[in-house]
């Protein structure tokens, strides 16, 4: 793909309407992102999309600045990363900056309030066709070993009550365990 104006316009616009027309966090716009750069554009495949999520949700910070970043520097470097997180940041900045001077206005009205209440309907259903989508490409082929870790992980979090950060590195280092104990054994097999 030819890395022009026109190019990184694209990259900016996308991340721009995307954080535009997002409400309700990170959560909401992964699966817009997905939609956009993977299945639309087909810029990015679709794996490759599951783990810019997973680092972007290990890495502090906002989910959804984390991915814009991780999608523009895996598209086009500094300069694309730079675009998104551009296209990512403006809409909110300028949102908030508008609400804030009308706050009082909008913190009684009623029918901001019902808007408001109806938009964390949709908010949640998108973030349950989100983990819906996500978890079928997950569960997709012979990957018994990651639908452990993943039950495990979601047990240790919603039940035993353990620290999501916690969790998250203990993920990464049997991750990492288990990668080194698959190449050990493929330098066995070469040699």
């Amino acid at each position: 793909m030819e890395k022009n104006a026109r190019f990184y316009w694209k990259l900016f616009i996308s991340t721009f309407y995307l954080s535009a027309f997002t409400i309700g966090g990170g959560y909401v716009i992964v699966p817009l992102m997905r939609k956009k750069f993977v299945d639309e554009y087909k810029w990015i495949e679709e794996k490759e999309m599951i783990d810019i999520v997973a680092v972007s949700q290990s890495s502090p910070g906002p989910i959804a600045v984390n991915a814009s970043i991780l999608v523009g520097y895996r598209l086009a470097g500094l300069r694309g990363s730079l675009m998104t997180i551009l296209g990512t940041i403006l809409p909110p900045l300028v949102i908030i900056s508008i609400i804030s001077v009308f706050y009082t206005a909008f913190q009684e009205s009623r029918i901001i309030n019902a808007a408001l209440m109806g938009m964390r309907a949709a908010v949640a259903a998108v973030m349950i066709d989100a983990i819906y989508k996500l978890g079928k490409t997950v569960l997709k082929g012979d990957k018994l070993f990651s639908v452990i870790i993943m039950i495990a992980a979601f047990i240790l979090a919603f039940f035993v009550n353990i620290n999501v950060a916690l969790i998250l590195l203990m993920c990464g280092f049997v991750g990492w365990v288990t990668k080194f104990i698959m190449d050990q054994k493929q330098k066995g097999k070469d040699s």
